[in-house]
């Protein structure tokens, strides 16, 4: 909105012209997002408690985890509230990009708002149906598939996924590139969720997949550093910087909350949109095996509980007695079993997320 007005003055006063740089809108939009997140959040903490909408513990985590009962949940409301008011603010909201990050961040935060209602408010065990979840989530994957499409000027790179480490190498999936898509957006928006297990950990490491896939978009979004990197220039794709900016800025207003001991939660209708929008703006950049890299931390998360899962369903059917690889699953809690202490667990899954995003940014002067 802000841009919509102030750019056009840039004509008549010089002093508006910075609202045409993509790095102060993304600043601003940072600053935004932050500060508004750091003022919502006692807002939504007061009015969650007052009516009693806090988490259910499952009886599958650890035994400390009981204390955390009655925190508030549906935090995810400072996220979604925080990024989504700063880009309005500051993007440029003709922009396609925009649009359709716009779109999914609704539709999955919707998702996410129905199933932490019905777990957290009328007390459903299991929330929404997980049929009917996948259903949704299936939908809007397809509505970003079509849309890339008929978005894309040149039809056959639309199948092709550019692969890290090698110059002008590209890998062509053809038709398998849509289920590809599917379970790239539905896996992702589940792993984030399933890493949301412990205070801090998720929006601590969504921070730096976010940064990571910042500073991606800016540099394909920039026709001189896109040329100098020898990656291919995305002419809208410069509007998806100040998206992340604004979604960093909101992580770290919600974390001033949700460190340890967490006043509030993030709940599905925060992990379930991040997922799904930190993975549609990949395949918007056409990055999907950089942003595997830079997602690391959700990728081994999801991996241990698959391992866990199939690994035990095997067993059992094989010698009658299910066993498992890990003391408990997702990955982040096989740790707290052996006796790691939360904090120290978290501030580590940090530590080994910079790291991805470290050997991920790396990848793009290698090639």
């Amino acid at each position: 909105m802000l841009y919509h007005i102030f750019s056009p003055l840039a004509e008549q006063m010089i002093y508006f012209n910075v609202f045409r740089y993509v790095t102060f809108r993304a600043l601003a939009a940072f600053l935004t997002a932050l500060l508004f997140s750091l003022l919502l959040g006692p807002v939504i903490i007061r009015m969650l408690k007052k009516n009693q909408i806090v988490e259910m513990i499952n009886n599958n985590v650890p035994e400390n985890h009981k204390a955390k009962a009655g925190t508030p949940t549906m935090g995810g409301l400072i996220i979604l509230c925080g990024f989504l008011l700063s880009s309005l603010l500051w993007n440029d909201l003709t922009n396609n990009y925009i649009l359709i990050v716009v779109l999914v961040s609704f539709w999955l935060g919707g998702l996410g708002f129905l199933d932490d209602y019905l777990k957290n408010m009328l007390k459903s065990e299991k929330g929404l149906i997980a049929r009917y979840k996948l259903i949704g989530q299936l939908f809007i994957s397809l509505i970003v598939i079509f849309s890339i499409y008929f978005g894309t000027s040149d039809k056959s790179s639309f199948m092709s996924i550019n692969v890290p480490f090698f110059k002008d190498f590209v890998l062509n999936l053809g038709w398998f590139y849509i289920p590809f898509v599917l379970i790239m957006i539905i896996g992702t928006s589940n792993a984030v969720n399933i890493t949301d297990g412990l205070d801090g950990l998720a929006g601590g490491t969504l921070v730096f997949t976010c940064f990571a896939l910042g500073v991606m978009a800016y540099i394909k979004g920039n026709i001189n550093h896109a040329d100098y990197l020898q990656l291919n220039f995305i002419r809208e794709a410069g509007e998806l910087t100040i998206f992340t900016a604004a979604i960093i800025g909101t992580l770290l207003g919600f974390l001033w909350f949700n460190t340890k001991p967490a006043e509030i939660f993030m709940g599905d209708i925060g992990s379930l949109t991040l997922g799904g929008v930190l993975a549609t703006i990949a395949l918007l950049l056409k990055e999907e095996i950089f942003f595997a890299i830079v997602s690391g931390v959700f990728v081994i998360e999801i991996l241990s509980t698959m391992i866990q899962t199939y690994f035990f369903k095997y067993t059992r059917i094989k010698t009658g007695t299910g066993k498992r690889v890990f003391l408990c699953a997702p990955l982040h809690h096989h740790f707290e079993k052996k006796g790691i202490p939360e904090e120290k667990i978290v501030v580590r899954f940090w530590i080994v997320a910079a790291l991805f995003a470290a050997i991920g940014l790396a990848t793009i002067k290698l090639r």
